[in-house]
C-alpha cells in the first residue's frame, strides 16, 4: 500500500472493532463476544479502512488480530449479513463480496506482519481472516472451519481458494473447502495451518510476544520479505530471483543494513530504524 494519503485524517475511534496501540504494535480485537464476534457489513468496512490507515501512517511494526470472549470469529452474522443479502440484487452482492475480498487483500498487502491470535472457533470469514495473516498463533481449543459450501456458496470465498492451497497444499485445501468440516488445533498444526500452538489459554500472550519480537526487529526487512512472499507466489523462478536481486540492492542502501555492520563491529545489539 502507498504511504501517500489525501486530505482525510486518521480515524480516532472505531465503532465496530477495538484498536489499541503501544510500542509499534497495534492490537485489533473483534468485540462482539455475545455473537462469537460475528462480522457485520460495518465491521468488514472498519477492518478494511483501518488497515489502509495503518499502512499509510508507517508507525505500526506488527499487528495482532484477536477475538474477545469464547472464540476468535464465527464468520459473517447470519441475520445481519446472510439475511440481508437475500434481498440484494446482483450489483449489490458484487459490491459486498468485493469489500470482503478487500479486507483480505489489506491483510496481505499491509507493510507489517499480521498475527492472528486464535482461540475457539474461527469459522467462515473468521477462518479466512486467520488464513490471510502472516502468523497464526493458536490455543489448543482452536478450530478452523471454512463453512461456505455448507451455506450453499463456493468454498473459494474471500481468496480462500488462492491462499489455502499455498499454505497447506491442494489436497488438504480441497478437503477443507469442499466439505467445510472443522479442523481442530492438533490437525491444523500438522497441516501447517497453525504457525505456533500456544499453551492452553495463552494464545493472546504468545501472539503478543511474537508481535514484540517483530516490532523490535528490522521493520523494513520484514515489510519487504512479506511483499516478496506475496508477489512471488505466482512468478517463474527467473522473475522471482530478479525481484529478489532488485530488493536486496535497495535494502543494501538502507540505514538498517549499515546499522547491522556497525553493531556487529562494535559488538552491540543493532538499533533498527526501519529505514
Amino acid at each position: 500500500m502507498s504511504p501517500f494519503a489525501g486530505s482525510a485524517r486518521s480515524t480516532e475511534a472505531w465503532q465496530h472493532i477495538r484498536v489499541t496501540r503501544k510500542d509499534g504494535i497495534a492490537t485489533v480485537t473483534l468485540a462482539r463476544p455475545d455473537k462469537l464476534n460475528a462480522l457485520t457489513f460495518e465491521a468488514y468496512a472498519d477492518l478494511r479502512d483501518l488497515l489502509a490507515e495503518l499502512s499509510r501512517e508507517r508507525s505500526v511494526r506488527a499487528l495482532v488480530l484477536a477475538g474477545e470472549g469464547r472464540g476468535f470469529c464465527s464468520g459473517g452474522d447470519v441475520d445481519e449479513i446472510i439475511g440481508a443479502t437475500l434481498g440484494m440484487d446482483t450489483a449489490q452482492l458484487l459490491d459486498f463480496n468485493r469489500m470482503t475480498g478487500q479486507v483480505v487483500r489489506a491483510v496481505r498487502e499491509c507493510p507489517f506482519p499480521v498475527i492472528a491470535a486464535v482461540h475457539g472457533v474461527a469459522a467462515g470469514a473468521g477462518a479466512v481472516l486467520a488464513l490471510a495473516a502472516d502468523f497464526r498463533v493458536a490455543d489448543p481449543s482452536a478450530r478452523f472451519a471454512f463453512l461456505f459450501t455448507k451455506v450453499g456458496l463456493s468454498g473459494g470465498d474471500m481468496g480462500a481458494a488462492y491462499l489455502l492451497p499455498r499454505v497447506i497444499g491442494l489436497g488438504h485445501a480441497t478437503r477443507l473447502l469442499m466439505l467445510g468440516d472443522a479442523v481442530r488445533a492438533p490437525e491444523a498444526e500438522r497441516l501447517g495451518l497453525i504457525s505456533e500452538l500456544a499453551d492452553e489459554g495463552r494464545a493472546d500472550e504468545a501472539a503478543a510476544a511474537l508481535a514484540r519480537r517483530l516490532a523490535e526487529g528490522p521493520a523494513l526487512a520484514h515489510a519487504q520479505t512479506k511483499a516478496l512472499l506475496t508477489a512471488e507466489l505466482d512468478m517463474p523462478l527467473a522473475a522471482a530471483v530478479e525481484m529478489d536481486a532488485a530488493t536486496q540492492a535497495l535494502l543494501m542502501n538502507s540505514a538498517d543494513y549499515a546499522e547491522f555492520h556497525a553493531a556487529f563491529t562494535e559488538k552491540r545489539t543493532p538499533k533498527w530504524q526501519g529505514k
